[in-house]
């Protein structure tokens, strides 16, 4: 069942109390807008009627315009050879075609009118139209605004953040601890005497060696 009975319907609804009002505010702007669109698409329709009718009457009437003016003619032919019962009966004619032409004419001015209030009804209803998409177009970005808001938290204080964080930590642990056992290894180490002195003869021999090696340079 729809929201709207007709187009006064629209033209008089609040948008805003009606989604205040639905129990699913996005699927009922959905069926608003839905309803708008189809209504306006009948009021077209009918307004497209209501001028070709006008269009058709208009045709009529200059064909009837016409007429009226061949029963003249005919009923000045007639009267020009002393025929005034004929020349009477192409008057009634006339005045027939003439009695249409008014009747049409009254037709027309009657579309004219309901014209107007086609041309008015469209302007409203795609005011109100233009109402409801903005209000679903807000609503879509509130929407998706909220849904970027909630994916933002979900990944900075979400499961995968702190589990990430926490084997940061662990890896950090692992490098403190492997440091650690390097420096324990010289903690409380002493050279000996022997290494000592041992150092020493090592230092003496290179010195010896660069000195040769200096004193062949010199010879060369």
């Amino acid at each position: 069942m729809g929201i709207f009975s007709r187009t006064r319907d629209i033209i008089a609804a609040n948008v805003t109390d009606l989604l205040d009002r639905a129990e699913d505010p996005e699927k009922m702007i959905r069926q608003i807008i839905f309803e708008m669109n189809e209504t306006l698409v009948e009021v077209r329709a009918s307004a497209a009627r209501t001028i070709a009718d006008q269009k058709e009457m208009r045709r009529h009437v200059a064909k009837l315009e016409s007429l009226q003016d061949s029963w003249k003619e005919k009923a000045e032919l007639a009267l020009s050879k002393d025929r005034e019962d004929l020349a009477t009966a192409a008057l009634v004619e006339k005045q027939k075609a003439g009695d249409m032409a008014e009747r049409l004419k009254g037709e027309i001015t009657v579309l004219d009118d309901a014209l107007k209030g086609y041309e008015d009804d469209i302007a409203k209803l795609q005011k109100k139209l233009s109402e409801a998409r903005a209000r679903q177009s807000s609503a879509v970005n509130r929407l998706e605004s909220a849904e970027n808001r909630y994916k933002l938290r979900e990944m900075t204080r979400g499961d995968r953040v702190e589990d990430a964080f926490s084997r940061f930590e662990i890896l950090e642990r692992r490098v403190d601890e492997a440091e650690g056992r390097a420096d324990a290894l010289n903690l409380g180490y002493k050279k000996s005497l022997d290494e000592e002195i041992a150092e020493l003869q090592a230092a003496d021999k290179v010195a010896d060696e660069l000195a040769a090696l200096k004193a062949a340079q010199g010879k060369k």
